[in-house]
């Protein structure tokens, strides 16, 4: 129970600091976080996406967010330079409520690692 507290903290930590940082404070969701890491990872914060870039730039993060684990390898940069991930394992079958423990513990990692 411990460790689903100190996650918990950790969360909230991230949440209140990237709300503070991209929403003037508005609680941002999983998505919107997501989405702020997958423009990180782009590395073009200033260019405007269409709904396609945006949903390739979620797909970015997750793989980026799940290499830790094993799951992806970050394989090469496009000529446009976009991110490419290698599938290394299959995903495991996960409940709703698991996979969003799994992506905020991914997060919580990235971010820690960030510092």
């Amino acid at each position: 129970m411990a460790r689903d507290e100190e996650l918990k903290r950790l969360w909230d930590n991230v949440v209140l600091n990237l709300s503070n940082q991209f929403a003037d404070g508005e609680k941002l969701d999983l998505d919107a976080i997501i989405y702020i890491i997958g423009l990180q990872e782009k590395g073009n914060l200033k260019t405007k996406y269409n709904k396609e870039d945006k949903i390739n730039l979620m797909h970015i993060a997750i793989c980026r967010l799940l290499e830790p684990f094993g799951y992806y390898e970050f394989d090469y940069f496009d000529k446009d330079g976009w991110p490419h991930y290698r599938a290394l394992e299959k995903l495991p079958s996960l409940k709703a409520g698991e996979q969003t423990v799994l992506m905020k513990e991914a997060i919580v990692n990235y971010f820690l690692d960030k510092k």
